[in-house]
């Protein structure tokens, strides 16, 4: 006859498996989550670094003269020292370009590209990371039950993409 096993003895497996279940699912919502933001600075570091990385690079403003084909296009008017006048720059099609105004804007260093500079421009440049901001917030809540931090995530994001909705 097997003597029967005290019932502490039992436990300690199933304890021993949560416990590896729990850390499985902490480390692999962390890691989640950090992809997240991580592709959300990612995606608004390529046009946050001419806005906010000012320094030695060509500012002025373009008179938006025409759009099409997912890009506006116009004459472009040097502000800063050392900047040139161009007939005509490109600046990305979207809601923060209209025809007919102008905008005060950064060149991209050796094209015709240029992205909107000012706070608008800085808003406009981080509306990816908001977005990552609230995707993430929903991985916190539910994968890392964190609710308070998504809180805080979810507000971040908004606050960011309503900033930039109201400055565009």
């Amino acid at each position: 006859m097997i003597p029967a096993m005290p019932a502490s003895a039992a436990a300690r497996p199933r304890q021993a498996s949560s416990a590896l279940l729990r850390f499985g699912r902490i480390a692999g919502m962390g890691t989640v989550t950090a992809l997240i933001l991580i592709a959300g600075v990612w995606a608004s570091w390529g046009t946050a670094q001419y806005v906010l990385l000012t320094k030695g690079r060509e500012q002025g403003t373009v008179e938006v003269t025409r759009c099409g084909g997912g890009s506006c296009s116009g004459p472009y008017s040097p502000v800063s020292a050392g900047s040139q006048a161009r007939e005509r720059v490109v600046v990305e099609d979207s809601v923060a370009v209209a025809k007919g105004r102008t905008y005060s804007v950064v060149v991209k260093p050796g094209s015709d590209e240029v992205v909107r500079s000012g706070p608008a421009g800085v808003l406009y440049a981080w509306v990816p990371l908001g977005g990552a901001l609230l995707l993430a917030s929903v991985v916190v809540a539910g994968g890392l039950r964190r609710t308070r931090v998504a809180w805080g995530m979810a507000g971040a994001g908004v606050a960011l993409l309503t900033a930039a909705f109201f400055a565009v």
